[in-house]
């Protein structure tokens, strides 16, 4: 017993010592982006206006705070008729096909509970920008992750999304859970068991959860979604513990990566015009 004591003691010394060193060797503004052009004409638009709008040199000062060990690699790009986005080998691809996909189910006008047009494409659009860097962090710091990783990252978009100020805050979110609440209605009132064998939640599931959240991090910003059963009580009861749970996972784990002389100035940039 004294021995595998002081095996564990000995793993754990070594692990911190490389983390330790990971550490010391990271540093900020290590995001790179890039605008590739289209091979389908029909995304030369998203191309074209988001390269005009400089989305991702905004996302890329967003991130600038993260301190990294290496740099994380950030593309627009078409991905053969896949609407997708994704991480691998520190870089994330955000297709046009995701983004086309985004634009074609936009409102045609705003909702009567708030939800403008514009709100549906930016709001998952960030939300997914943010999950697959999440998927960046767990892979290139080495972050334990307890659980599913494809919730867990969900949990850190959301946190993050949360941080920024309350009017914005409540446009990203509400128009990610109802990209969400689409997304579920496209599979129809039959869904193949298959489905639920995914590494990802069902939307449905996801979109619950992203409002569950928000709920609890702040109820009267968010009390309409449950006043109006968009979040059922039952679940909303237990929000703001779920929330402290990121929370203090996010605290632990992720912002001693974060330069804080850069958060207040990525906080405060905004995402949505009126």
């Amino acid at each position: 017993m004294k021995n595998v004591l002081i095996l564990m003691l000995s793993g754990i010394i070594l692990v911190s010592s490389l983390s330790m060193t990971a550490f010391a060797a990271s540093k900020a503004n290590r995001i790179s982006i890039r605008y590739v052009p289209p091979k389908n004409p029909i995304h030369q638009k998203i191309y074209m206006d988001l390269k005009q709008r400089e989305a991702l040199e905004r996302l890329q000062e967003f991130l600038s705070p993260i301190r990294l060990p290496e740099k994380l690699r950030i593309s627009l790009a078409g991905c053969d008729g896949e609407p997708d986005a994704f991480y691998e080998d520190a870089a994330i691809t955000i297709c046009y096909e995701y983004i086309n996909e985004l634009w074609e189910n936009m409102l045609e006008e705003t909702t009567l509970d708030g939800v403008a047009p514009i709100d549906l494409v930016i709001g998952p659009l960030f939300e997914v920008s943010l999950h697959e860097v999440a998927h960046a962090l767990f892979d290139m710091l080495e972050l334990p992750v307890l659980g599913r990783e494809e919730d867990a990252a969900d949990q850190v978009a959301a946190y993050i999304m949360l941080q920024i100020g309350e009017l914005e805050a409540r446009r990203l979110i509400i128009g990610t859970a109802y990209a969400y609440k689409t997304d579920e209605k496209r599979s129809g009132p039959c869904r193949p068991l298959e489905d639920y064998s995914s590494e990802h939640s069902t939307p449905a599931q996801r979109g619950f959860n992203v409002l569950c959240i928000a709920y609890g991090a702040d109820s009267k910003l968010f009390a309409d979604i449950v006043s109006r059963g968009y979040l059922p009580e039952e679940r909303a009861e237990y929000c703001e513990e779920e929330y402290e749970q990121v929370q203090d996972a996010f605290e632990i784990l992720i912002k001693p990566h974060l330069d804080p002389s850069l958060v207040e100035k990525a906080l405060n940039n905004s995402w949505l015009q009126d």
